[in-house]
């Protein structure tokens, strides 16, 4: 009876480690998978930049106000320096 339990125990053992080696090799073929999707999704995004056209410069989308009071500002800083001199 020791000698089926024993024979039974190495079989079991042998099935785990071929279920344990059988789990890490799809771990590893789904990481390979994902770093060779993850370089074909860089180089993808890579030469998108590089061969889109170029946008148009676009223009100061800037408050006009507000740089008219800069103008109004350095008008007046310009005023009172020349009226010290």
């Amino acid at each position: 009876m020791n000698f089926i339990k024993l024979i039974l125990l190495a079989v079991v053992l042998i099935l785990a480690a071929m279920l344990a080696f059988a789990a890490i090799g799809v771990i590893f073929t789904a990481l390979q998978y994902l770093f060779w999707l993850g370089v074909i999704i860089i180089a993808g995004a890579v030469a998108y930049k590089l061969l889109k056209k170029p946008s148009p410069p676009q223009l100061e989308t800037g408050d006009p106000f507000l740089t008219l009071e800069n103008a109004e500002r350095t008008l007046e800083e310009y005023k009172r320096k020349q009226l010290s001199k």
